[in-house]
């Protein structure tokens, strides 16, 4: 998404007057009750459930062809389990929280109490354009907001199936579709929104983050990064390369989340090269009509791709393909699975995020070895350690920082919805899923109940010598 263009003034007069819509109605009813949000998330859900079969096809066709069965497991059944489990627990959500208080203040008491933020804008990507809009969405109806959502003009077939469903369930003023290119995004970001959730790149994430710092718009920014897959001397070589190989090319690589490259035990990196080749033959076969291998999004980003692979060869790495006609593949806009041996730090492959099925592996020495390259960029997404040495497993752990991590296989973190799923310094900004998606789209107001019989009175003026033996017995109780 490119933001710098200005928009044309139907399409910002279309999005202010549906934004004030919005707002205007957030503030006449800025605490929608449990039956409310139940409702929008029981339309929600219904809306994934009942068109499945239509979203299956529009996602096919935006990409050129993406596996039905990715679709419904990565975004179909992800979403629907974030709604059903936001459904079983919103109603202990939206309580109040009773918060301890000092001493010195009782018999009063605290409260924590969750507020809708109000009017919220959603802009989503297109590599998993059906989970990456209908979670969050689901997540700012339990709090109690209404959504504008822009989705990826990249993915025009679902945007538009996805405008007219929600435009039978919804009345605008609740939840509206905004389609549109890269003008009507930046727009998008320009409106001042309660609050702006981006799920992209961080180089548009620091577009979006800007906008919005113009209105002082909180903002939470689901970006990505060069997620590592660490294998310890101590790991399983092929249940590793396994698990890796699908990770790392599920949706042909188009996944934040996915292994952006491995660091390896420099005596077994021919050993996990043989083994990942032979998990991919195991999990797509040797033919580029293989239904359950996607292709990419556009012409444009395979180019990209070719780009990475053209100048990391051309800097003296190897390009091992694993399947055995390269070509036949690329016909079919599906990138072939790949690694690249004897990747150095001045290659593209290992300075931007790959988004795509090409792996580098690089040797490295030991574990300290391989903190010290993780560290040595920006914090990534996602961690992926593989091995059985506890020792080894909890200092990477201890001395990297990222979103989230998954031991022992890879992407598996961000299904758990008892969990946060978000990024850290480049690769993000706050958290969502689960209960921590209600939360960022509420405001946790703090109220104080001050009872009848209260000291706090004392302290007022005028003062004197009852506020100063008040003030002593305070200080000897905090």
């Amino acid at each position: 998404m490119n933001m710098s263009s200005p928009p044309p003034a139907d399409d910002r007069d279309r999005l202010e007057t549906l934004f004030a819509a919005q707002r205007a109605l957030s503030r006449r009813v800025p605490f929608p009750d449990l039956s409310t949000r139940r409702s929008r998330l029981e339309r929600l859900l219904a809306l994934l459930v009942d068109n499945q079969t239509a979203f299956e096809q529009a996602i096919s066709a935006d990409f050129g062809h993406r596996s039905v069965q990715e679709t419904r497991l990565a975004e179909a059944f992800v979403a629907e389990a974030g709604i059903r489990h936001i459904l079983s627990h919103l109603k202990h959500w939206m309580q109040p929280r009773r918060i301890k208080t000092e001493l010195a203040f009782l018999p009063g008491s605290n409260r924590l109490m969750p507020q809708p933020l109000g009017a919220v804008g959603i802009i989503a990507p297109w590599n998993y354009p059906l989970q990456l809009t209908i979670n969050p969405v689901a997540a700012a109806f339990a709090a109690g907001n209404l959504v504008m959502l822009k989705p990826s003009e990249f993915t025009p077939a679902f945007s538009s199936l996805l405008a007219r469903l929600v435009a039978d369930l919804f009345a605008p003023e609740d939840f509206t579709i905004i389609e549109g290119g890269a003008d009507v995004a930046r727009q998008f970001a320009d409106l001042p929104f309660d609050h702006l959730f981006f799920t992209g790149s961080t180089k548009v994430g620091r577009l979006v983050a800007q906008a919005a710092a113009r209105n002082l718009t909180p903002v939470t920014l689901e970006l990505g990064g060069k997620s590592p897959a660490i294998i310890d001397a101590s790991a399983d070589i092929a249940k590793a390369a396994g698990r890796i190989a699908f990770g790392k090319l599920l949706n042909a690589g188009q996944t934040c989340i996915a292994p952006d490259y491995v660091l390896c035990p420099p005596e077994r990196e021919a050993e996990f090269i043989s083994a990942y080749k032979a998990a991919v033959a195991r999990l797509y076969g040797a033919d580029a009509a293989n239904p359950d291998y996607s292709a990419i999004i556009t012409d444009r980003h395979f180019s990209r791709l070719e780009g990475l692979i053209d100048d990391a060869a051309a800097r003296g790495a190897r390009i091992d393909y694993a399947v055995a006609d390269p070509a036949a593949w690329k016909a079919r806009r599906k990138f072939p699975p790949c690694l690249v041996q004897g990747a150095s730090a001045e290659m593209l492959v290992m300075q931007e995020e790959i988004f795509g099925p090409i792996l580098p592996v690089l040797p490295i020495a030991d574990t300290a070895a391989a903190i010290a390259q993780v560290n040595a960029g920006d914090r990534p997404l996602a961690l992926y350690w593989f091995g059985t040495d506890a020792a080894a497993r909890d200092r990477v752990l201890a001395e990297t920082v990222s979103g989230g991590v998954t031991i022992n296989d890879c992407l598996v973190h961000i299904a758990q919805e008892n969990q946060p799923f978000g990024g850290v310094g480049a690769s993000g900004m706050g958290a969502y899923h689960g209960e921590w998606g209600f939360r960022t789209f509420s405001h946790d107001k703090p109220i104080f109940y001050r009872p009848e019989l209260s000291g706090l009175g004392l302290m007022q003026p005028p003062y004197g010598k009852t506020f100063d033996r008040m003030l002593a017995q305070l200080r000897r109780i905090i």
